[in-house]
Order: C-alpha cells, then sequence, then structure tokens
C-alpha cells in the first residue's frame, strides 16, 4: 500500500509533521523519514498499530492521545498539546512534532490535503477560543508572541 508523502508545517519556530501511520513492515523506513525530519516526538490520535521500542531506540518519544475518529479533541488533549508544544519547541529549538492517525484525515491542514476535516472538526474550530499565547525569540533575538490553536 502506498503512503501519502509527509506534509511539514512551520510557523516560526515551530515544525509539525502530518503523516502517516506506518505498519510493522513499514516502520523501519517510518522511523528514517522521522530522523531525516528531525522529529523529537510523535503524538499518535490513533489507537496503538504499532510497537513504538525501534521508534524510541532512535531518541524519538512517542505521546498516545487517541481521539474518535472524526471528532474534535477532549479538553485534556488540548492542554497536554498546549503544554507539548510550548516546552518542545523551547527547550529543543529546531525539532519537529510528527502527528498521525490511522487515515491521515483530520490531522492536516486544510490547503495541504483539501476535505481534510469534517463539519464537527469545523464547528470545533469555529467556537475555539485560544487558552495561552506562546513567547519566544526568533533567530534574530526579537520577542514573538504565537497564539496557539
Amino acid at each position: 500500500m502506498n503512503h501519502p508523502a509527509p506534509v511539514e508545517v512551520t510557523y516560526k519556530n515551530m515544525r509539525f509533521l502530518m503523516t502517516h501511520n506506518p505498519t510493522h513492515a513499514t516502520l523501519n523506513k517510518f522511523t528514517e523519514e522521522l530522523k531525516k525530519y528531525g522529529v523529537s516526538t510523535i503524538v499518535r490520535v490513533c489507537e496503538a498499530t504499532y510497537d513504538t521500542t525501534l521508534v524510541e531506540k532512535e531518541g524519538i518519544r512517542v505521546l498516545d492521545w487517541p481521539l474518535d475518529d472524526g471528532a474534535p479533541p477532549s479538553n485534556q488533549i488540548v492542554d497536554d498539546s498546549l503544554n507539548l508544544v510550548k516546552i518542545t519547541f523551547r527547550e529543543e529549538p529546531g525539532c519537529c512534532i510528527a502527528i498521525h492517525c490511522v487515515a491521515g484525515l483530520g490531522r492536516a491542514p486544510g490547503q495541504k490535503q483539501r476535505g481534510a476535516f469534517n463539519s464537527k472538526q469545523l464547528l470545533y474550530l469555529e467556537k475555539y477560543r485560544p487558552k495561552m499565547r506562546l513567547r519566544f525569540k526568533d533567530s534574530n533575538g526579537h520577542r514573538n508572541n504565537c497564539c496557539i490553536q
């Protein structure tokens, strides 16, 4: 089975990689791809379908935050995500956080994958209000604020 190519999304000093769900047969290639992008953490938002030992051996942390298919995240997952982003990009500048589900829909930005969001997810985004702002310095030493969704 052919998997879609990973999609990298960058905003200021933050990098995210939207990727497919590997299988046991594709795990070696998947791990090499993660290393190529400088991934330090994988957020798995689906049920566990592969053993994380190989990935973790390469120093890549795997977080399991499963969501119901097509559903918006719980408040706890939103809070955990905000904390992950805040801490990771402050402590590991230049790293990348990978995110995947089983099918790859509902995770990629709309312009990167047309039809990726369903009506429940769009309604959630319309009603969402930011919980925090990240403050960090860019490569020129200027302070920036970033609203986290």
